[in-house]
This record gives structure tokens, C-alpha cells and sequence, in this order.
């Protein structure tokens, strides 16, 4: 019999039932059943003392060993046997926790009891949200240059960056005239992304610092600190003329060069005999050159005749040759002066795409006037007259059927203008014609493009459904940012 209440009990070292035991103990006491916990509505994290920020999703593990650090000192007198969060309206600013504990009471009898502790949160905004708030909010800026009138490189680089998701870390994305620049809040971000820039672009980077404030008794310094990056001023589809010291180092290549891809090297052909070379950054701040034309200047020709030179003799010294162009010899007339008899006679590295009839776009040398230092100290004779870059096809009709899309970065622009669009385009055609260049881009695809038939094709090329990728939309739940996270 209970020595309390009398009511048959099976034999414990207490002699108690369970009612009365309970009844003269607690072994719940002392620990604490409200406490409290600060969030960031900013950003969306928790704060875990003395003054970390973490971020958890609702109901988490990382959640849970938050809230029990905050009763733990409390725990240490009894056993913990269970953990777990009792359902709470996501918008209480309440979590429930139910705790299962043991802890041997009188003459050694093990008592077990269940209870819950609320935590109420509160809001309090981290250090990192209230610099953003207070305009002070950055300590590391990467400014990204190329002194071009085109921004093909640009186009490409922010594919890139969005693939590798090197755009998470920033701060803010602001948009100038002639580059970008990304703010981060500590100078490492910012140095990965220099990095990144260095591997990825023929470029070159300076970096300076600059004392914003400091403490002379705590000996603590703040520096905000810049990293300038410039890139080559050479993009796609440009003609470039090499001085004749690297003109030699590369092969005793011609010096008029057409420019075929920019990627981590700038990669250059020689029209006239197929022959190609690849410039990294260091290379061509040695010995540096120009573009002679900006997209602009682009002229439309037909061609009249073309023939396809089976092999031509290798000069002494000479580099390799591109498996993937075909060498021709063309006659070609402005479409400006098709009432004339006016034509052009060049060589052409797109003699696998360019039949009679066609139209291309190149650039005429024979009626320009170029201001560049190694130009004028070439033997005239062996400038060409015509440069061609690329076929034409008609921009409406290709646009219309693109049945892809690119995704953008965030940031802060003034706004595209028409030029802007035009240059685009240019880099959405780029992507269609280069395979090389595809690899390195996510594709997605269009739905609201419906896909056509090829019998209306006019030859332009497209790229395969097999390339672009579903473009995922996953709507965030009451799990938070970190659960939706983990679905996708």
C-alpha cells in the first residue's frame, strides 16, 4: 500500500504511487518554461549567443539545439530523454518545445516527466542588416571594367557567375556605363570573386584600401577596401592588328587577326591562313593592341563566287590550324552598290558556311581611314581589303522562334537603351552559332515559345532541345528560406 494515500501499489524504493510522489516532488524545478529568442526579420536569422546569427528553418534540428543551448545550464541536473516542437501557428512568434526528462528521487527511485517551454520571439536586427539600413554597409568593393563599346564580355561573365552562384555573397550589383561593380561586407568575398575573375576572363586586378576608422585603445582598425579589375578590350567578332614581335612569337601569323572567342584567353585566327593562337591576359598586357572596328561599322556583302582552297603551303614556324573553319577565296560585292560593278576579292575562314548569294558581314579596309600604330607600318600590300566575320541572317525571324531564355543578375541600372538590346542580341546569336561558348551557360527553356518545325528553317542555327534546362519554380512555405532551399 502507498504510505501517502493507501492505494495498492506494485513495490517501489519510495513505497508512493506515482500521484503522490509527484505530488512532493518536482524534478522540473528550476528549469525555466518562457524564455525568449531574437530574430531577424531582414534576414531571417537567429540569434545564437554571445552574438553569432544563424539561419534555421522553422522545426529544424539547427532550430531545436538553439533553443535547448538556452536551458542547458538548467538540464544539467536531470536526464533528457526526448526533444521535440509542438506545433505553433507560423506567425505566433511562438515555439513550443516538449521535453521529456528523468532524475532518481527518493531512495533511488527514477521519476520521468513531461512538460513544454515556450519561447517567444522577439525581433532585434543584426549588426550586418542595420549597416545595410544605416548606407554604411559595405567593406569590399570589386569594380569591373573593359573599355569597349560592346559588352559581349559582360554578357558571357554574368552567365558565368550566375552558373557558379558567385552572386550570392554580394551585397548589391550596381551597373555603370563601362562594367559593374559588386559590394561585399568582408574583404574575402571580395578577393574570391577577383579570383574568379582572373580564371575565368583575360584580365588584370589592383587592389587599395582605405582607414575608415579605428580604435587606439582596443588597437581595432576598419579598412574599406577596392579591387579594380580590367578586362581586355577585345571582344568577340572584333579585327585586331598584333605587333609584329607577337605576330612572330605566335607563329609568324599575319598581323591582321580576327578575334573568334573570349573565354579564360582571348582566341584569335588568322583569316587568310586558318592559323590560330590563344592570348592570355598576361600576354597581352606585354604587348598590347587595339580593335579597328566597332560593331557599328559592320557592312553587309553578298557573295558573288567563292571557292574553297583545299591546302595551303605552312609557312616556317607556323602554329596549328583550326580543324573546325574552312579556307576560301570569295568575291564579294557591298549590297550598298549593287548598281555598281564595284567587287572585293579576300580570304574567308567561313568557307563551310558561305555559299554564292549569300550575305555575310565584314568589315571594308580598303575605304577607311585606321588610326592604329602597327597598321601604318604594314606593307599595304598585305592588308586585305575585306575582313569577313559572319553570316547574315535575317535578326526578326531568328528572334521570334527562340524558344530559350537566359536568367539575369540583379541589379541597379539606369536602364538599357536600344543599343543595349542590339548588343543582346548580338550575344543570344553568339551563343547559337558557338558551341564552345554554350557549355559554359545555363540555357533554359521558353515555354511560352511553342517549338516549330524545321521546314521554314533558313539554315540559321538553333539550339537543341537536349541543351536548355527546366527553369524550376519552387514557392517558399511557412518552412522558411532554408527548407525551400533544401527542396530545390
Amino acid at each position: 500500500l502507498c504510505c501517502q494515500c493507501g492505494v495498492p501499489i506494485p513495490p517501489n524504493p519510495a513505497n508512493m504511487c506515482v500521484g503522490c510522489l509527484r505530488a512532493r516532488v518536482d524534478i522540473t524545478e528550476g528549469i525555466p518554461k518562457q524564455l525568449t529568442v531574437s530574430f531577424c526579420k531582414q534576414c531571417e536569422r537567429y540569434l545564437q549567443p554571445p552574438g553569432s546569427w544563424i539561419q534555421c528553418a522553422l522545426e529544424s534540428r539547427e532550430l531545436l539545439a538553439l533553443c535547448l543551448k538556452k536551458i542547458k545550464a538548467s538540464l544539467s541536473k536531470v536526464r533528457l530523454i526526448d526533444a521535440g516542437f509542438i506545433w505553433t501557428e507560423p506567425h505566433s512568434k511562438r515555439l513550443k518545445l516538449k521535453l521529456t526528462v528523468q532524475k532518481e528521487v527518493i531512495n533511488g527511485a527514477v521519476l520521468q516527466q513531461v512538460f513544454v517551454v515556450e519561447y517567444v520571439i522577439q525581433s532585434q536586427m543584426c549588426e550586418d542588416c542595420h549597416r545595410i539600413e544605416a548606407k554604411d554597409f559595405w567593406k569590399a568593393v570589386v569594380q569591373v571594367r573593359q573599355k569597349t563599346l560592346h559588352k559581349k564580355t559582360f554578357y558571357y561573365l554574368e552567365q558565368l557567375i550566375l552558373k557558379h552562384r558567385l552572386h550570392q555573397n554580394t551585397l548589391r550589383i550596381k551597373e555603370i556605363h563601362d562594367g559593374l561593380d559588386f559590394y561585399y561586407s568582408s574583404k574575402q568575398q571580395a578577393q574570391k570573386m577577383v579570383d574568379f575573375l582572373q580564371c575565368t576572363v583575360p584580365s588584370r586586378s589592383k587592389a587599395s584600401q582605405r582607414l575608415t576608422s579605428h580604435d587606439i585603445h582596443s588597437n581595432v582598425y576598419n579598412y574599406k577596401s577596392t579591387f579594380s579589375v580590367e578586362i581586355v578590350p577585345i571582344c568577340k567578332d572584333n579585327v585586331v592588328c598584333l605587333s609584329p614581335k607577337l605576330a612572330q612569337s605566335l607563329g609568324n601569323m599575319s598581323q591582321i587577326c580576327v578575334c573568334i572567342r573570349v573565354t579564360s584567353t582571348v582566341h584569335l585566327i588568322d583569316p587568310s591562313t586558318l592559323q590560330i593562337a590563344e592570348i592570355d591576359g598576361n600576354t597581352y598586357w606585354r604587348h598590347p593592341f587595339n580593335s579597328l572596328f566597332s560593331p557599328k561599322q559592320l557592312e553587309e556583302f553578298i557573295v558573288m563566287d567563292i571557292n574553297r582552297v583545299q591546302e595551303k603551303k605552312k609557312n616556317a614556324g607556323a602554329g596549328a590550324r583550326s580543324n573546325k573553319h574552312t579556307l576560301a577565296e570569295a568575291w564579294v560585292q557591298k549590297t550598298s552598290e549593287l548598281n555598281t560593278d564595284h567587287q572585293y576579292f579576300c580570304c574567308t575562314h567561313l568557307g563551310h558556311l558561305l555559299n554564292p548569294g549569300d550575305l555575310v558581314l565584314g568589315f571594308d579596309l580598303a575605304n577607311c581611314n585606321l588610326n592604329d600604330e602597327f597598321v601604318n607600318k604594314m606593307n599595304p600590300h598585305n592588308i586585305p581589303d575585306v575582313v569577313l566575320i559572319k553570316k547574315s541572317y535575317d535578326r526578326t525571324k531568328r528572334q521570334h522562334r527562340r524558344n530559350w531564355k537566359l536568367k539575369e543578375l540583379e541589379r541597379d541600372r539606369e536602364g538599357m537603351d536600344t543599343d543595349d538590346e542590339r548588343q543582346y542580341q548580338d550575344f543570344l546569336e553568339d551563343l547559337e552559332e558557338d558551341e564552345a561558348i554554350r557549355k559554359n551557360v545555363n540555357i533554359y527553356r521558353n515555354v511560352d515559345v511553342p517549338v516549330e518545325s524545321d521546314t521554314d528553317d533558313d539554315g540559321a542555327p538553333r539550339i537543341s532541345l537536349a541543351e536548355m534546362l527546366e527553369d524550376l519554380h519552387i514557392s517558399q512555405d511557412a518552412t522558411g528560406g532554408e527548407g525551400a532551399n533544401m527542396m530545390t
